[in-house]
């Protein structure tokens, strides 16, 4: 888990290691990418598996909805290191049944999905709609 600082989010929270696909790139590779970037670990993008999706209806910055795809792998090398001191004043391993808090909601709700053998599609901020 990184350590969000407040300059890249609202308050310091704890989120997984993430980011956005370059423009052509496919989302494994981006996932691969995002963590070596932020962490220093390296995984084989064919090692990740697609665990969990959630629909953001607003993120924190207010550009809108986008979709977070969760990937977990089994494999990886390196060692676990904050990368990004300017984004994340920590990074570190936490079992998966006791996240540090405070945590960003996507990241409980998709943690806790793929724990506790939910469902692999979540929403959040969506508003309840009937059919």
């Amino acid at each position: 888990m990184l350590y969000a600082a407040r300059n890249w989010s609202p308050r310091p929270a704890w989120t997984l290691p993430g980011g956005k696909a370059e423009p052509g790139e496919a989302l494994d590779e981006a996932a691969a990418r995002e963590l070596k970037e932020e962490t220093g670990l390296l995984v084989d993008p064919a090692d990740l598996a697609l665990v969990h999706v959630v629909h953001v209806e607003q993120g924190w910055d207010q550009a809108g909805q986008f979709v977070l795809f969760v990937f977990a792998a089994e494999t990886w090398t390196g060692e676990l290191t904050n990368t990004e001191p300017d984004k994340h004043l920590a990074a570190e391993w936490v079992a998966a049944n006791r996240l540090p808090q405070p945590a960003f909601p996507t990241t409980t709700q998709a943690l806790a999905a793929y724990r506790d053998g939910g469902p692999s599609f979540t929403r959040y901020g969506w508003l309840d709609t009937v059919a």
